[in-house]
């Protein structure tokens, strides 16, 4: 049986939140006169970001809320206790420097048109619909997608099976006739393919693949294919479609 529909993660796989991110959080820590002290700005950036995961981590495991998570970033990275007002303003700050970053992958608006006729496109996210739905907005893709799912809404997030398959349940479609489009090898690739989708596992970042993750172009629905570019995506679907080679994005 085919597939009908693909559900896309957003950060890191449609947004190029990293990039966003780091530009964001550049132009924020020399506003806030951060740099100061002798710390580079790759220092910064990279306590910031494994910060940022280890937080994540525990909103994901139901320790602390959304906005409980933002905050405890802002903490751990001065290193110093404030209000939550505080932590909030101070975060608020950046958030404006990064958005003003934000941009999507060159791959996505010609993968979304070749499949538009083809497949129809949802989102799953870890992330809040407050956050996504506005992004997709500015992004420019909203319309794109008849179902926004986001953890913080739904009460259960990636990798849990749950989570994939209340997706599914927006489109009204069985997980086997559904492909889901993620960046990470376990949460969204391992995830989505234990939910019983077809899992998509795209890895931009050509490092070497772990012992337990997929080779590229590995086929089956027991496990995630690896792709390096959405390029590759409409193959592996098997969609019908005048998409180019997955060359064309270089």
């Amino acid at each position: 049986m085919g597939i009908d529909a693909v559900i896309w993660d957003i950060d890191d796989t449609l947004f190029d939140y990293t990039a966003a991110d780091r530009a964001g959080m550049r132009a924020h820590l020399a506003a806030e006169g951060l740099l100061d002290g002798g710390t580079t700005v790759e220092q910064a950036l990279t306590r910031w970001r494994e910060i940022t995961d280890a937080q994540w981590a525990r909103y994901a495991a139901g320790e602390t809320d959304w906005q409980g998570q933002r905050r405890d970033r802002v903490r751990v990275f001065l290193g110093r206790s404030l209000s939550d007002a505080e932590a909030d303003a101070w975060f608020d700050r950046y958030v404006a420097h990064y958005e003003g970053a934000w941009a999507l992958f060159p791959d996505v608006l010609p993968v979304l048109d070749a499949l538009v006729t083809s497949h129809r496109h949802a989102v799953l996210s870890n992330s809040s619909l407050l956050v996504q739905d506005r992004k997709l907005r500015v992004l420019g893709v909203h319309d794109r997608f008849e179902a926004i799912l986001c953890a913080a809404e739904l009460g259960v997030s990636k990798p849990a099976a749950a989570a994939f398959h209340a997706a599914c349940e927006a489109l009204g479609l069985p997980p086997r006739r559904v492909a889901y489009v993620g960046d990470h090898p376990e949460i969204d690739g391992r995830g989505a393919a234990d939910a019983g989708l077809l899992s998509v596992w795209i890895d931009r970042t050509g490092a070497p693949v772990p012992a337990a993750a997929p080779a590229s172009g590995a086929v089956g629905r027991t496990g995630p294919h690896r792709i390096g570019s959405l390029a590759e995506l409409p193959v592996i679907l098997g969609a019908d479609t005048r998409f180019g080679a997955p060359s064309t994005f270089g």
